[in-house]
């Protein structure tokens, strides 16, 4: 099952162990089980650290649990931890052995601290790229704080366990039975979701703090690049960014980054954040900026939690996120057969009916993924013809199980009130209304700015893009803008890396140039 390359890599891996690890599965007689035996088998024989029993009693078989020998274990895998997941089970055993994560200490104390009983399940498909994160940062809590226990659930292969807490959308977590969350979270977030009580702290923080020379809104491509750009000046700078990476992080295959022949976003984000850290940039994750006002001295930009930060000058960089149809029933379903990413959440709607809203790049190829997997696609455009390149077209209409429909405007999500059943869309060239059966709906729309929070505050485009000039400004003096929220055309990373340059270079410019307060000119002297 593992080729030669990845068993010395796990040999060298497993020198970490600090205490001795027991893996026990829970096995019934599916080829799903021989496999995971296997699988645990050869893992074990890479080092004398790990012993593999088959006497487990867990309530999902197949799968297994990953403990220290003298401990209860409290990280459990249904499932087979292969592709995206394999990295999971890696790092389970390392920490559950004792071995130091590599988080901050300020992460390990919350973690510690926090009390109660969690138990965590986190349904995953093998093919999310979000997925991982969830799950390692489950079982690293699962591993530090005894309280706290953690089972990985492959949805592909327990649909019973799918269709009973009605999961149409990964990564799911659910906690103590009820839904805790879906979508990427990382250790920050899930805490900052259980200790409530820890905003006020968190708002101290960032009132403490002393002004910026340059603060950066925004942690994608454009942000990065800004505060990469400003630290090299020597400059106070600082970045607060609602989650570091932003949309990127939702990007699986990335293939036209000048000099990178081929990566993924979250590879992408991870280069990103060390070059970021390489500087003297303060790094303020998972904070939402809520206001932005001009004051006397400078700029102030407050955040949800109520803390407030003072800057010299500002980049606009919060980027875009996926745009909704804004149809009836669109939110009531959304994770209950409405999804907007079909590399996550493809696999649990293997061989059903589904739809792909949208006729442009993304949507070609949503349909053309989706294709493999379920039993029948119908792509609905908006327009009278399809969008997209030539070359994904081509590859569209050679599929058998794909049907196009143009000239159709989306005008319902219908339900059953637990999860999709249909869709009604308008044919435009007869006003005639279509019912279609269906029991997933993928929404492959474009983008549309984070701006909400901006309105009358700077200019905005009728299309709420910042208004920005050739060098980045907006209409308020020491407000600058880049990347997928702004009004330059082309939404791509490369494009938004120069443009959060660019807007870092004329903030500087904008510092450089502006009138020297008395108060610092008797200072300097």
């Amino acid at each position: 099952m593992l080729d030669d390359n990845i068993k010395s890599q796990l040999k060298v891996y497993f020198e970490k162990i600090v205490s001795p690890i027991i893996l026990t599965a829970t096995l019934d007689a599916s080829s799903s089980a021989s496999e995971m035996l296997e699988l645990l088998n050869e893992v074990a024989e890479q080092s004398d650290k790990i012993t593999v029993k088959t006497d487990g009693n867990a309530k999902n078989s197949p799968s297994f649990t990953v403990g220290k020998v003298d401990e209860v274990a409290r990280i459990t895998f249904s499932g087979l931890p292969m592709g995206h997941e394999m990295t999971s089970f890696i790092l389970a055993i390392l920490q559950a052995s004792g071995y130091p994560p590599k988080v901050e200490e300020e992460v390990i104390r919350r973690i510690r601290k926090l009390d109660g009983k969690f138990r965590f399940q986190t349904f995953i498909s093998l093919s999310c790229h979000n997925c991982p994160d969830v799950v390692q940062a489950l079982n690293l809590m699962s591993a530090l704080n005894p309280n706290i226990e953690h089972e990985m659930i492959d949805g592909a292969l327990f649909q019973g366990l799918v269709d009973q807490h009605q999961i149409m959308a990964v990564p799911t977590v659910i906690l103590n039975g009820e839904v805790f969350g879906q979508g990427r979270m990382g250790a920050e977030e899930i805490i900052a979701k259980l200790d409530t009580g820890n905003a006020d702290e968190e708002a101290a923080k960032l009132n403490a703090k002393e002004t910026f020379d340059v603060l950066v809104i925004g942690g994608g491509p454009a942000g990065s690049a800004a505060a990469i750009y400003a630290a090299r000046k020597g400059i106070r700078t600082g970045i607060i960014a609602e989650r570091f990476g932003g949309q990127l992080m939702d990007t699986l295959g990335i293939e036209n980054f000048i000099s990178v022949k081929e990566t993924e976003g979250p590879k992408l984000v991870q280069a990103l954040e060390q070059h970021v850290k390489s500087y003297d940039v303060d790094i303020m994750n998972l904070q939402r900026a809520n206001v932005l006002r001009k004051v006397d001295d400078g700029i102030e930009v407050e955040m949800v939690n109520g803390g407030v930060l003072k800057s010299k000058a500002i980049i606009l960089s919060t980027g875009a996120r996926w745009r909704e149809m804004n149809v009836p029933g669109e939110q009531e379903y959304r994770n209950k057969g409405v999804a907007y990413c079909p590399h996550c959440d493809g696999p649990l709607f293997k061989g059903k009916r589904v739809a792909v809203i949208g006729g442009g790049n993304s949507g070609v190829e949503a349909a053309i993924d989706l294709a493999g997997l379920v039993s029948h696609v119908t792509l609905i455009e908006f327009d009278s013809k399809l969008r997209a390149d030539a070359v994904l077209q081509k590859k569209l209409m050679s599929l058998p199980n794909i049907t196009i429909i143009t000239s159709a405007l989306t005008k319902e999500v219908l339900g059953d009130g637990a999860k999709v059943n249909s869709l009604r869309y308008e044919d435009r060239t007869n006003s005639t209304t279509h019912t279609l059966e269906l029991e997933g709906i993928f929404v492959q729309i474009g983008l549309l700015p984070n701006t909400d929070w901006i309105k009358g505050v700077v200019d905005l485009s009728k299309h709420g893009e910042v208004l920005v000039d050739h060098k980045g400004e907006t209409s308020m003096a020491g407000v600058f803008a880049a990347g997928d929220c702004t009004t330059v055309p082309f939404k791509q990373i490369i494009i938004a890396m120069g443009d959060g340059a660019k807007a870092s270079l004329a903030a500087f410019d904008y510092l450089i140039r502006s009138p020297v307060k008395e108060a610092e000119k008797a200072i300097a002297a």
